[in-house]
């Protein structure tokens, strides 16, 4: 049987809709304003560090700490997600928990001091940090739900591990590795960190959780379980139930503690893999415990990628009260680009929107503070997908980075597609999907360009190859190759090779839902060793505002760029 595209799988379960229709317009303007204070769509993680405590001089004013708000006023975001810290402490009046670096005599970064000194002197200037940006929030109309790290690792010295607690350390026993007799291919580390089967484990961050709720005027609460473990895998079938019982009692406390608040979950990016951790997701959905599952990938990395497939979890909300929103990442860190610009946010908001999605979570946008135009500009657009339809997209698949040269740990259910070996005679395959209607934009006169763009490391100019995209061969005559085999200098970090970019014509755009490209490595310069690597894959799908519209760049414009001509 021949196997149905991305987008005609979407379709028939009910989750696509035309871009531009009423049904996607319906989806933008949601309910009432009451029903939107209970059901955000768009929800955006700060961490309460990177661009908050860490880049204010000590000692911190309360006006500053309530810009973590008032940074976000007047745009869609509707819940901020506000993090307690590093999640075995924290940094804000906590009684039951621990203040970040308070057993800290002698700091070996200045900047993790310098969290601790704002933390402490705003408390004791009477401004606890997380009751400021609770009553700022609440002032200024918007939902705040605090998020806990729920898991954290032990470090091995109690006197210079900065972000861990004394609880962690005076609990060894605690770690998942207590007993010995791991696996040899458990993660390395990840034997410090805590066994969630152990009940005292589960109650020393309930405590935190519970504090919280009761404490701050808060509008619900995050467990973020993301990229790590919780459990020795020898004990997953038994502790799935435990953790599913657990997250029960969670769900509860948020409920009988305030009307309409609501538990969200931040989980690894597909269903199975949640299990293979230990976490039912399925079966939290089924109960009713979570009213948000955010599915999230690349944790550490923090890549963008509109190639994910979210469908699954949609598939297990449907006809349930519990809300799918994907994690949208922002930092690209490739060797041209640091910050996604808005294009290629665009194309991952665009996708994820076809997939039937709730709505969207940004998480980790920090590197983009102070936050600029551009920044606003984004997040006007990304509630839209019919207003984003008709403009440039962005679309790339992720591959490994200076900061990230290697392959990293990823989340279970996810598999990077690049960077990879092409084998001389073999043709190498890689896919993403495509929201652009380009043969409907066509008919109005408003696709600009379509652009391809391959790069290939370890390659000379006496290779031979071959590119098909979506099995047809892409012509010479719209090719045009760019050298880098060796250059001085680059905007962030060097990669060196060829770039093969094909301005395609309208026979071979692409299509609505998922293309394929494959590249056949034909012949290899016999003078060279090293295998020639398919490193960046990327996609531009460029639109004019009307028919016949400039595009701001064009030559016969004259100077003024965009403007009439004289």
């Amino acid at each position: 049987m021949k196997r149905r595209s991305f987008f005609q799988r979407a379709a028939a379960a009910g989750s696509l809709t035309a871009i531009g229709s009423s049904a996607a317009a319906g989806a933008q303007t949601g309910g009432s304003a009451a029903d939107m204070r209970k059901k955000p769509r768009i929800m955006f993680f700060h961490d309460g560090r990177h661009p908050l405590i860490y880049m204010y001089e000590p000692p911190m004013r309360k006006e500053e700490y309530e810009s973590a708000v008032d940074e976000l006023v007047g745009t869609p975001v509707e819940a901020l997600i506000f993090g307690l810290g590093d999640g075995r402490t924290v940094l804000h009046d906590t009684k039951v928990g621990e203040l970040w670096g308070h057993h800290i005599k002698k700091w070996p970064h200045p900047i993790f001091r310098r969290a601790h000194q704002n933390a402490r002197q705003l408390i004791d200037a009477g401004h606890d940090p997380l009751r400021v940006v609770c009553d700022r929030a609440r002032a200024k109309g918007m939902l705040l739900y605090p998020s806990l790290i729920m898991q954290g690792a032990r470090g091995e010295d109690r006197g210079s591990d900065i972000r861990g607690s004394e609880f962690r350390h005076d609990n060894p026993q605690l770690d998942i590795g207590a007993r010995g007799g791991l696996p040899a291919d458990f993660p390395k580390g990840a034997w410090r960190l805590l066994d969630f089967n152990q009940p005292k484990t589960r109650e020393e961050r309930f405590q935190l959780i519970q504090e919280t709720l009761t404490r701050y005027p808060v509008d619900g609460f995050e467990l973020q379980l993301m990229a790590s473990h919780f459990f020795r895998p020898d004990e997953l079938d038994q502790v799935r139930k435990v953790m599913t019982a657990w997250v029960g009692e969670i769900a509860r406390a948020v409920r009988a503690s305030g009307a309409n608040r609501e538990l969200v979950v931040r989980v690894p990016p597909n269903l199975d893999g949640c299990s293979s951790l230990g976490l039912d997701v399925r079966e939290w959905i089924r109960q009713g415990l979570v009213d948000v599952v955010v599915p999230q990938a690349y944790y550490g990395p923090e890549w963008p990628d509109a190639t994910l497939d979210f469908r699954s979890f949609v598939a297990a909300a449907k006809g349930t009260a519990t809300r799918i929103l994907p994690a949208v990442h922002s930092h690209v860190d490739s060797d041209r680009i640091g910050e996604a610009p808005i294009e290629m946010v665009r194309a991952i908001a665009c996708n994820y929107w076809a997939q039937g999605v709730d709505g969207l979570y940004l998480a980790q946008w920090f590197n983009r503070w102070p936050y600029e135009a551009s920044f606003y500009e984004i997040l006007r657009e990304i509630p839209h997908p019919d207003i984003m339809a008709p403009r440039d997209k962005f679309y790339s698949i992720p591959t490994l980075t200076h900061r990230f040269n290697e392959p990293v740990g990823l989340e279970p259910g996810v598999k990077m597609q690049l960077p990879v070996n092409l084998g001389e005679g073999k043709a190498t395959v890689v896919s993403w999907p495509v929201t652009d209607d380009l043969a409907r934009w066509s008919k109005t006169g408003r696709v600009h360009e379509v652009l391809l763009r391959v790069r290939l490391t370890n390659t000379s100019e006496l290779d031979r190859l071959e590119f098909r995209f979506n099995g047809k061969l892409l012509p010479d005559g719209s090719l045009r190759k760019i050298n880098e085999i060796y250059k001085m200098n680059s905007p962030r970090y060097r990669v060196f090779g060829y770039w093969y970019i094909w301005r395609l014509d309208a026979s071979h755009w692409p299509r609505q839902g998922e293309n394929k490209l494959e590249v056949k490595l034909v012949e290899r310069d016999a003078a060279l060793t090293p295998p020639i690597a398919l490193r960046d894959v990327e996609m531009e799908t460029k639109y004019m505002m009307g028919k016949n519209f400039h595009r701001g760049q064009d030559p016969d414009l004259g100077p003024a760029r965009g403007g009439s001509p004289d």
